[in-house]
């Protein structure tokens, strides 16, 4: 009776660790702060927000989120987080490099985790980095903008000008470039996430020297390009998300970043018990963390689409290495 009732116990202990455990992964936090962009910019933070309520359906995350309207909003905001004692706290871009790294400092029991930026070995042990190859889906969108050009005129408009949109610029170029040396490529930035007048002001002065395809990689500046496109009806690329529900007919195509996939990656890591704080995960073409929209297919014709997919096999082959700064650029359209 005695060996009974010992071996009963030890079923009920083991179904008590392996519900309490379940129910534990189910009630993990994971929060994020947004950069100034906003949780609804249509582009980079929405896709993120996405991806953590990916992680509420599929995992059983409790999720929440505190939005920047200005960059002195950062710190403050990754506190809040911190002392509601979120598993896993995001912050969303580079822009909060600087405030991710020193909370993370101050605060080394708790996780972190940063798209769009690494620290190299400066990355704290309580931190994880995602960082993608913008430079990959902007070549392929470029292509399709050098392709489909009739005036041999095209357009870029930036969002701050730091090292990561470059990715995107020179990516575009090169693009361009290889599917039409002819044609001509103007640039501006705008030195804004967020002032969508002044994309779609930049932006018709493009269409007005000639261009008639602009992309952006801008944030909520590109709700200017894209309203630009609609109201002279030309064309706009969109950036991070699919944005062609914001003009279907103008619309040409995206340079898609799944910062949805790598914020319910890592996450679902975590709550297997994997943490990669001190290191960088790394999103191209070969793991699907960048690509193009599949809403393409309804403006490109597809003896081009075919173009882009033996393109897409060469750059994951390692044939083609697509240029991410102006010197690599120089070098690649030699």
């Amino acid at each position: 009776m005695k060996k009974q009732c010992a071996l009963w116990a030890a079923v009920l202990f083991a179904v008590t660790v392996c519900v309490t455990g379940s129910a534990s992964a189910r009630s993990m936090k994971v929060g994020m702060v947004t950069d100034v962009g906003g949780v609804n910019d249509q582009s980079f933070n929405q896709s993120a927000w996405e991806g953590l309520t990916r992680t509420k359906e599929e995992l059983g995350m409790k999720i929440g989120y505190k939005e920047s309207k200005q960059d002195a909003d950062y710190a403050p905001n990754l506190e809040t987080l911190t002392d509601a004692e979120y598993d896993l706290i995001w912050g969303i871009g580079f822009l909060m490099a600087d405030a991710i790294k020193s909370t993370a400092q101050v605060n080394p029991d708790q996780k972190y985790a940063i798209v769009d930026f690494f620290y190299g070995p400066e990355t704290p042990k309580n931190v994880a980095c995602a960082v993608f190859q913008e430079e990959q889906p902007s070549f392929l969108v470029g292509y399709i903008a050098g392709k489909m050009t009739k005036a041999k005129k095209v357009g870029f408009v930036g969002g701050i000008k730091f090292p990561l949109i470059e990715k995107f610029e020179y990516g575009y170029m090169a693009g361009v470039k290889m599917a039409n040396p002819e044609v001509e490529v103007v640039r501006q930035y705008a030195e804004s996430f967020t002032d969508a007048a002044k994309g779609k002001a930049i932006t018709n002065n493009m269409y007005q020297q000639g261009a008639d395809i602009v992309f952006h990689a801008a944030g909520g500046v590109g709700d200017g390009v894209i309203e630009a496109a609609k109201e002279k009806n030309k064309w706009a690329i969109g950036v991070d998300k699919d944005q062609s529900h914001l003009a279907p007919d103008n619309v040409l195509t995206s340079a898609m970043k799944r910062v949805d996939n790598a914020i319910f990656g890592i996450v679902e890591q975590l709550q297997k018990g994997v943490f990669k704080g001190g290191e960088s995960v790394v999103y191209n073409l070969s793991n699907e963390g960048v690509g193009i929209a599949p809403t393409t297919s309804k403006h490109v014709p597809k003896e081009i689409l075919d173009e882009v997919d033996g393109l897409i096999a060469k750059i994951k082959s390692g044939e083609i290495v697509v240029p991410a700064t102006d010197a690599e650029y120089k070098e690649f359209i030699k």
